[in-house]
This record gives C-alpha cells, sequence and structure tokens, in this order.
C-alpha cells in the first residue's frame, strides 16, 4: 500500500500543472511559516517562549490553543501572532449575518454578490485585526496577568514611547493577518488545496515536533526518573489514534443520499430528459464550528469569575470558577451541551430547507413519495434534524478525548492535542480536501488515485 501512494505521488509531480501548483504552494506555505518566527520590534519573544516551553499546563489555557492554530507566532511575538483566525472570525460572523438579514440574503443570491459579501469580509478582518493587535500589543505589556507569574517585561521601548509602541505593535499584527489572507487566497486561486484551512492546517503540524519530544519524554524521561507509561500505555495510544482517525474520516465523509427525481420538462425549443439524482446531506454538517464557539465563549466566564473572587473575596465566585476550569466535570458537562447546541445552530443558519425545497420545485425536481414544496421542506427538515444529532454527539466525543487524556491520564498537551478535537478535525478534513483535488487532476490525466480505483472511500 505505501509503495502504491508513493508511485501516487511521483505521478503528481508528472503533471505539469499539477506539479507547478503543488510547489506554489509548499513556497506559499514556508513563507507563512516565516511570519510564526519573525519577532515584532522591540518586543523580548525569546522570554515568552521559554515560558510557554517550560510550563507546560499553559498549553492547555485559551492561549496556548491560540497559539496552536498561529503555529507558535503568539509565543515568539512574532509578526504573524493574530493568525489567519481574525479572518476566521470575520467570515463566520458574515455567514450567520447573512442568514438573518434579509438585505445581505439577497445580495448572495445576485449575480456578483458572493464577490461582495466576501470583500466586506475583507473589510471586516481589517477592524478586527486593528482591535485584536491593540488588546495583544495591550497584553505584552502585563504579560505576568495574562500568562502568569515569572514571564519578567517583554516591551523594550521606554515609557515615553509606549503610544509608538502600541501603534506600531498594532499594524503590524494587521498587516501580518492581511498578508496571511492574501497568501491563503493565492493559494486557493493557483495552488492546490483551500489556502486559508492550509495555512491553519501547516501551523497545526508546525507543533509536531513539540509533540515528539513530549511523547519521548513520557516513555523515556532521562535525569534517572522512572517512566510513568509502559509498552501497554504506547500499544493503547497508539490504538486510540487509530480508532480516532478512522472515526474522524468516516463522519467528515458520511452523508445520507436523498433521491431525487427529475421530470421530463421543455425550455423553449430544447427538451430535456428527466433522470433520477440525490441530494447528499452531510452527517457532519457544521464540522468543527460548534467546538470553536463552545470554547469562544466558555473561555470568558472562567476568568471573570475568578476575577471576581480574588477582587471581592467572595468564596461563591471562586467556586463558580473552579467549577467552570478545563477538565472539571461540570466544564465538561456545559462543553458538551454547547456542542450539542451550536451543532444544531448552525445548521439552523446554515442550511436553507425552504430554498431548497423550491430550487427542487422549479426545476422540475421532487424526492419519490414526498409532495413539492412545504411537504419536501418539512422531509429535509426531519431529515437534517435526525443525521445532525449523529454529528453532533460524534463531535462531543471528539472534542472531550483531548480534555480527559491530559487531565486524567496526565499526557501532555501537545501529545494529546493529537487526538482529537479541533486539531484533528481540521487536519483530517483540510488533507482530505487537498486529496480530492489532487485526485482530480490525476483522473483527468489516467492517472490512479490514492486508493484502489482512483476513488477517495465515500466519493461517487
Amino acid at each position: 500500500m505505501l509503495a502504491a501512494i508513493a508511485n501516487t505521488f511521483s505521478n503528481c509531480f508528472k503533471i505539469p500543472e499539477l506539479k507547478s501548483r503543488i510547489l506554489f504552494t509548499l513556497a506559499v506555505l514556508a513563507i507563512c511559516r516565516l511570519e510564526a518566527v519573525i519577532r515584532i520590534p522591540g518586543l523580548n519573544g525569546t522570554v515568552l517562549a521559554e515560558f510557554f516551553r517550560t510550563h507546560a499546563s499553559s498549553g492547555s489555557s485559551v492561549l496556548g490553543m491560540y497559539s496552536l492554530f498561529t503555529g507558535g507566532a503568539l509565543e515568539h511575538c512574532a509578526v504573524g501572532a493574530l493568525g489567519i483566525m481574525p479572518y476566521i472570525s470575520a467570515t463566520i460572523i458574515i455567514q450567520l449575518l447573512t442568514a438573518v438579514i434579509p438585505t445581505l440574503s439577497k445580495l448572495a443570491r445576485e449575480e456578483g454578490g458572493r464577490t461582495k459579501i466576501i470583500q466586506y469580509g475583507r473589510y471586516l478582518t481589517v477592524l478586527l485585526c486593528l482591535g485584536q493587535g491593540l488588546v495583544m500589543a495591550l497584553g505584552w505589556e502585563n504579560p505576568e496577568r495574562i500568562f502568569g507569574q515569572g514571564i519578567g517585561q517583554l516591551v523594550l521601548y521606554k515609557a515615553s514611547h509606549i503610544w509608538f509602541y502600541r501603534i506600531q505593535t498594532m499594524l503590524i499584527l494587521t498587516t501580518g493577518t492581511v498578508l496571511l489572507m492574501w497568501l491563503g487566497e493565492q493559494i486557493t486561486e493557483r495552488g492546490i488545496g483551500n489556502g486559508v484551512s492550509l495555512v491553519i492546517t501547516i501551523g497545526i503540524l508546525a507543533r509536531l515536533p513539540q509533540a515528539a519530544v513530549a511523547l519521548k519524554d513520557m516513555f523515556f524521561p532521562g535525569g534517572g526518573v522512572e517512566a510513568k507509561f509502559n509498552f501497554g500505555h504506547a500499544i493503547a495510544l497508539v490504538l486510540l489514534l487509530a480508532g480516532v482517525i478512522a472515526g474522524v474520516i468516516a463522519i467528515t465523509q458520511a452523508q445520507r443520499k436523498v433521491p431525487v427525481q427529475y421530470a421530463q420538462r421543455a425550455v423553449g425549443r430544447k427538451v430535456y430528459a428527466g433522470g433520477t439524482s440525490f441530494m447528499p446531506l452531510r452527517v457532519n454538517y457544521a464540522g468543527v464550528m460548534p467546538i470553536i464557539f463552545a470554547q469562544a465563549i466558555l473561555m470568558f466566564p472562567q476568568k471573570i469569575f475568578l476575577f471576581l473572587g480574588q477582587s471581592l473575596n467572595v468564596k461563591f465566585f471562586g467556586e463558580i470558577a473552579r467549577a467552570l476550569s478545563e477538565g472539571a466535570f461540570f466544564y465538561i458537562a456545559l462543553y458538551s451541551l454547547m456542542i450539542l447546541f451550536f451543532s444544531y445552530f448552525w445548521v439552523a443558519t446554515q442550511f436553507n430547507e425552504l430554498q431548497i425545497a423550491d430550487d427542487l420545485k422549479k426545476n422540475g425536481g421532487y424526492i419519490p413519495g414526498v409532495r413539492p414544496g412545504q411537504a419536501t421542506s418539512d422531509y429535509l427538515h426531519n431529515a437534517m434534524s435526525r443525521i445532525t444529532l449523529a454529528g453532533a454527539i460524534f463531535l462531543t466525543v471528539i472534542a472531550v478525548i483531548p480534555i480527559l487524556l491530559y487531565r486524567e491520564l496526565l499526557i501532555p498537551y501537545p501529545v494529546a492535542t493529537f487526538f482529537g478535537g479541533t486539531s484533528m478535525l481540521i487536519l483530517v478534513g483540510v488533507l482530505l480536501d487537498t486529496m480530492r483535488q489532487m485526485e482530480t487532476h490525476l483522473l483527468m490525466r489516467h492517472y490512479d488515485g490514492f486508493l484502489k480505483k482512483g476513488r477517495l472511500r465515500g466519493r461517487f
């Protein structure tokens, strides 16, 4: 099997167009990685990077997760410390507004409307970057309040030049994110795969060396220290990793095929014959978005109650903060319920069964045994609700696995993140999408694909 995969990759470089796209993508991703190591002037990134390295517990915090998506740029005080996340946030906000604001919804259906909506997303990205860049610059001025005690001073400017530092840092961080956004769009247009997704993926993969070192220390700590993990643990971890990857691939590819029958119809002088097709309904329609939403909301209450408890010396607030700390039973229960809620919320805002039923009716299509119009809309709504439950439960299990591994089994967080959560979902989803695009080029030139018969499992 490995020989077949190697042969397939060699075939990719036999096609001139595909070869140029792959090389272009790799070159652009290398530029993206440079943004994660080029430090902002006036900041001592070495101190913060050393703090992140020596304090393993910081990796499980929200800031540690943000650093994961930026490929370590945050902890190095680098140009790309904001990463591509402001662009992702702006895109999500625009999508949600499009679903609830009639003007944007109408614009999205017009010719050229999608281009304008994308442009609005870029403008919103710049605004988010300016705001987040200023907040991050202020945070680096007082790092011990955010990251923890023992960091020291990060800003090297004098107090008289502090506003110059703030404005400079804000503009540099905004420029870094805008550059990442532009590079991602260039990959999508001239490279292979989805550019923005690949930028996030390469940042996650950049943490593999750190995870490898942590994995080695689990079984071979050195310094005369007895290892807490043995060969049996290693086998269990390998089996768990294989099971998680297989489950993520299966659910990512899973879909329910709703049959659609088209009647014969005449348009002008042309007569279009009827036929049978199907409508794919994805089991995991929301993708990784419910996990991101749940994490983004839960990161604030714990900090707020902890601050109130320490400031007002109220024991009740401190108990709530402990209950909302990552790994606590109440946190996991609330986290799971929020993932279930946001899975249905995303489907409700993005899956428009009324428009789909109307489009089927206009094109002479219908679902066998279901009347066109409102009955078709109700049928699609019920079908999507049932399969969304399965996808939401799967997302919940995947999201909780790294927390349990880190908190209960004491597995280092850099290792635990690759056993589930957003990292695994993004990695598998992006790699599958990239392989699909590569297969398209291979099959057009009569080359075999990555799996048997030139098809990815689950493709039709």
